[in-house]
């Protein structure tokens, strides 16, 4: 026995073809029970006929998935046999079987959009109906209990006020990317907790960001986890350095990161939260906290978040590029970076010149007399790089030419040269010594058009075995 047609039909008061259908909604009443849930509130439409439900909850709306109203559904005993949405007469007479249905009305009406597609309600209606897929402990606040204050007391907090990660936050921010948010990264470390897609949104959402940064951040936390980028190590030295986050390609422009006037500084919401929201997922992951493991003697302003846009330089290849990338394709190079030294030359007109006081900066990275102790990353600002370009000088050129220049005697390294007790061993004396690695130096444009000022960002180690390695991650979505 077949079993009996029923129907729900999804309105709102103030879309006009849900009012226009309230004849053809009385005459299918009369011929099947029908089930009427109405977004905004009760009232409408006005019939008895119907079984109405006030929807403005829109629990039933989400859970009957619903895009457009009026939306009519055949039930066919619990199984969904047909939709059809907004008012098309012959889809509804097909749909009903009633084939002189809304004789009197127009043939074909738009409907309008569902309250549920609205601009943040999604995520909110997943939160409060489905759980979104979340798996993430959740913490209930009592009514009085302010939620900031409690970041701070359980020390989720760098410092800075975090927004609170409620469940509607981390949906929303989970829609920047594609990928599972139960997808393991690794382990973080220090305390090597395993990082889900869903913890680093968490995160990325106390540290203030939009979903179209999640991809960064996402991309950010995996050169973290690579070995040579070592950041246990950095956590535990004792030494200045935290993660730098360099964004180079398409997808920072897209998002509006900073490369131009104050890049490395503050004013900027993708530059500033991005790397804040890694440093948030070493800390609340990971367990990386100051006075733990966290052991830097000083530290530098740019643990609290140090990120920035590599500008776009048709004239030089791009960091992408360097890195083994293609210019098209957005890459994150993770570097464990010191504060910024600043470099000022105002006088220089040709390449030689200018090399020789970036050269200069460069010789004093960690300490005048240490060689290979530390990479480094010379951000040319643009007013520097037009003398290099002025005079066809290619990326790869200057970078040869200082590492010739920043080719030192061994004398002048040694213990007790220049009245210094540091030093290099004795025997090191008559050699020549190269300051930095092979693909220890690395050059970026970045900076405003005015002010010809470049800037040294020294390091912490020179190698994995030692130190850190600058790791470049491609940016997918």
């Amino acid at each position: 026995m077949a079993e009996e047609s029923r129907y729900i039909l999804v309105t709102k008061r103030d879309c006009p073809t849900c009012q226009l259908i309230e004849p053809a909604l009385e005459e299918l009443a009369h011929s099947a029970p029908v089930r009427v849930f109405n977004q905004d509130g009760a009232g409408f439409p006005a019939t008895a006929a119907a079984d109405v439900i006030d929807d403005s909850e829109l629990a039933g709306s989400w859970a009957l998935d619903v895009e457009i109203v009026p939306t009519l559904i055949r039930y066919e005993g619990e199984i969904e046999a047909g939709r059809t949405e907004g008012w098309d007469r012959a889809a509804w007479r097909a749909l009903t079987h009633l084939n002189d249905l809304g004789a009197s009305l127009p043939e074909f009406r738009p409907g309008c959009g569902s309250l549920t597609r609205d601009p943040g309600i999604a995520p909110r209606l997943a939160a409060r109906y489905g759980g979104g897929g979340l798996t993430a402990r959740r913490i209930d606040l009592a009514p009085l209990e302010d939620a900031i204050e409690t970041c701070y007391e359980r020390g989720w907090s760098d410092g800075l006020p975090v927004v609170p990660p409620t469940p509607e936050r981390v949906l929303a921010m989970l829609a920047g990317t594609n990928r599972d948010p139960g997808e393991t990264l690794g382990e973080v470390p220090p305390d090597l907790v395993p990082v889900s897609i869903e913890k680093i949104a968490i995160n990325a959402v106390m540290a203030g960001c939009r979903p179209e940064y999640l991809p960064v951040v996402i991309s950010a936390v995996e050169a973290a986890l690579e070995e040579p980028f070592c950041m246990h190590g950095l956590l535990a030295t004792t030494y200045f350095s935290g993660p730098m986050v360099v964004v180079s390609g398409p997808l920072a422009r897209r998002i509006g990161m900073n490369a131009g006037g104050n890049a490395l500084g503050q004013g900027n919401r993708a530059n500033a939260t991005i790397g804040r929201a890694l440093q948030l997922v070493i800390r609340n992951v990971g367990g990386g906290r100051p006075g733990g493991v966290d052991r830097a003697a000083l530290g530098n302003p740019g643990k609290y978040t140090f990120c920035f846009a590599e500008d776009d330089d048709p004239a030089w290849t791009s960091l992408s590029e360097d890195r083994g990338f293609a210019r098209d394709q957005t890459t994150v190079t993770l570097f464990a970076a010191d504060g910024v030294q600043g470099i000022v030359d105002q006088k220089a007109r040709e390449p030689e010149p200018l090399c020789r006081s970036f050269a200069a900066g460069l010789r004093v990275v960690s300490h005048p007399k240490m060689v290979q102790a530390a990479d480094a990353f010379l951000v040319v600002s643009p007013e520097h790089a037009r003398v290099f370009h002025d005079a066809g000088w290619s990326k790869q050129r200057v970078t040869e030419r200082l590492h010739e220049l920043l080719t030192i005697d061994g004398s002048e390294l040694v213990q007790g040269a220049g009245g210094m007790a540091e030093g290099l061993p004795e025997k090191l004396k008559g050699r020549s010594l190269r300051k930095f690695r092979e693909g220890g130096l690395t050059l970026v444009r970045a900076g405003g058009s005015a002010g010809m000022f470049s800037a040294i960002i020294a390091g912490w180690g020179a190698s994995g075995e030692i130190g850190s390695s600058p790791v470049t991650r491609e940016v997918k979505p």
